[in-house]
């Protein structure tokens, strides 16, 4: 039997999902001593995220949060790729979770107008890394985000990519900036 996994935009009944998804990868899985307090955007997921051009969608097996991504919009056709989580379980090609999720949030960004996506992660998210390096972002300096970027201070490495302005209908591209 298939597995039925949704990805859809968040919903207020997700929220408590989505904080039992992230924080123990957070904690459990790679060692950070973060809470839900350090990070007040998982309590106001509406407000911070579905804003402007911005959104914020889950993957959902069976009702139940199993992929997150964000899309902070930042004003000057820029966004910030954030909170891009997948349970361990449905991590790799299986399920495609990231996969999807980051589809659905390039897709998104593009039709919206969204020219550059930027986003911050950690040295220790190294299969995030070649995720993000294979999805077409390239690494930045620090340097290079622009202003608006809400930088976390567990971010070290950091990753841009362009969307494409034009392309043939119904079919999203991106590249390297």
């Amino acid at each position: 039997m298939a597995v039925t996994i949704d990805i859809a935009c968040f919903e207020p009944a997700d929220r408590q999902g989505v904080i039992e998804l992230i924080l123990p990868i957070q904690r459990e899985e790679f060692g950070f001593a973060i809470t839900p307090e350090d990070q007040p955007d998982l309590h106001a997921i509406p407000q911070f995220y579905q804003t402007g051009r911005g959104d914020f969608w889950v993957a959902r097996k069976e009702g139940k949060v199993v992929g997150t991504v964000g899309l902070k919009d930042i004003g000057s056709s820029q966004a910030a790729l954030r909170k891009m989580f997948v349970a361990a379980p449905f991590r790799g090609p299986q399920f495609a979770v990231a996969s999807r999720l980051l589809a659905r949030l390039l897709s998104e960004a593009d039709n919206r107008g969204i020219t550059d996506i930027f986003l911050g992660t950690t040295d220790r998210f190294v299969a995030a890394h070649r995720f993000y390096e294979k999805n077409g972002f390239v690494e930045i300096a620090a340097g290079a985000l622009p202003a608006g970027f809400p930088r976390m201070a567990l971010d070290t490495k950091f990753y841009a990519t362009r969307l494409h302005a034009a392309r043939p209908a119904g079919r999203t591209t991106h590249m390297a900036v």
